[in-house]
């Protein structure tokens, strides 16, 4: 699994803890910034990662900011992006299992390392079902090729 990881100036403690927890799983991962703690555009860092992930280029993304919705939201207007907005271990574990979901996006501001790396794990480390939840996402993509 390759992961595209990138944060606003909101997001760049948990950034560096799911860093972190990507080297201890052994998941190949580049850091797409933002390096400075000075306000930044989150579209800036959300909409590349997006387009890299939706490419192909890299299985999975995951976008942290304050909130984590500025990032989902930008993320989700890139074609074939199923970017889950989760601060919650069970709906971690739901996005990836019922929805596909090939980003995830988290709120520095909204919880905190220890909850963010159990996330991610969960996340990282859940496959997609398929059966029912495969025509249900399918639904999904079928709307957004119209």
């Amino acid at each position: 699994m390759k992961v595209a990881i990138a944060s606003d100036h909101g997001g760049i403690n948990i950034r560096e803890e799911i860093k972190s927890l990507m080297d201890e799983m052994g998941i190949q991962y580049e850091d797409f910034g933002c390096e400075c703690d000075t306000s930044v555009d989150y579209p800036d860092y959300a909409l590349p990662v997006a387009e890299k992930v939706a490419s192909g280029e890299f299985d999975r993304g995951i976008l942290i900011c304050g909130t984590g919705i500025g990032m989902s939201i930008a993320a989700n207007k890139v074609k074939g992006i199923r970017c889950a907005l989760v601060h919650d271990t069970f709906s971690a574990k739901a996005t990836r299992a019922h929805n596909d979901s090939n980003m995830l996006a988290m709120g520095e501001r909204v919880i905190g390392p220890g909850l963010a790396r159990e996330i991610a794990s969960i996340w990282l480390g859940t496959d997609f079902e398929g059966g029912r939840h495969e025509t249900r996402v399918g639904k999904v993509s079928a709307y957004e090729n119209k």
